[in-house]
């Protein structure tokens, strides 16, 4: 009988104050945000460090304050992908991988994020940074450039065992390729839709029905998922997460 992949969804992020009364409880200090939410989710995509690599006494916190079945993805920092362009990295990438690596067995996935600037020009770049990476976390890449998606790119991704990010981004196509035996989705929406974080504000019930098929589609070719929610999706991401869940398990025969 074939393996069934994986499923393991949480949000971006979890220190958001307007999620105290919705879904942390009344009064939770921030220093208890993460073990809070360990308590609903397996999974937590940490946005903090596209803005830097963390101290190492903050990795080490994130393993020490969650359950042993509790997974991290994390983004490289952006002074990789986007400053930078991968040029003159392999010692500041090696660094952020050999830090990330201190949460071991809960360490998911590390994802490059890139940004629209960053064209398909850059091909061979990437495909020798990915060829660089120490082997054992999972890797992923994003692109926000059309421009990207050939075959040829999907064939580079899958050369180097890496996933390519499915978004549901406005402007980006929701993709479907699978280039690893893992993949990872990212519902992200528009920043200027949404201001709050406290309740669900857009309904994207047809959208989420879709990606249900998808993931079942994925899980059952045993590939393992991903999926993390941005508040901006629909405006509260841990709601998201939810309702997502329950379309997953309904549809599934």
């Amino acid at each position: 009988m074939a393996q069934i992949g994986h499923l393991l969804l949480g949000t971006q992020g979890f220190a958001f104050d307007d999620w105290v009364g919705p879904f942390y409880p009344a009064g939770t200090p921030k220093a208890a945000y993460l073990e809070a939410y360990a308590q609903h989710f397996p999974t937590v995509e940490i946005d903090s460090t596209f803005y830097g690599a963390p101290r190492p006494a903050v990795v080490r916190g994130w393993r020490e304050r969650t359950p042993d079945s509790f997974r991290f993805a994390a983004k490289f920092p952006k002074s990789i992908t986007h400053d930078k362009k991968l040029e003159g990295v392999s010692a500041e990438a090696l660094a952020f991988v050999g830090l990330m690596q201190a949460l071991g067995k809960k360490l998911a996935v590390l994802t490059l994020q890139f940004a629209y600037d960053f064209t398909p020009e850059a091909f061979e770049r990437l495909d020798t940074f990915l060829g660089s990476l120490p082997p054992g976390p999972r890797y992923a890449v994003e692109v926000r450039n059309r421009g990207w998606l050939t075959p040829e790119f999907a064939q580079m991704l899958s050369s180097r065992h890496a996933a390519l990010v499915l978004q549901d981004l406005y402007y980006m196509p929701r993709m479907e390729w699978i280039t690893a035996d893992f993949t990872v989705i990212r519902w992200l929406g528009r920043r200027s839709d949404i201001e709050r974080f406290d309740h669900i504000q857009i309904d994207h019930t047809k959208e989420l029905s879709e990606w249900a098929e998808r993931v079942r589609k994925f899980l059952g070719d045993g590939v393992d998922v991903y999926g993390y929610f941005n508040n901006h999706f629909a405006g509260h991401s841990p709601a998201s997460v939810r309702m997502f869940q329950e379309m997953v398990e309904r549809s599934k025969p």
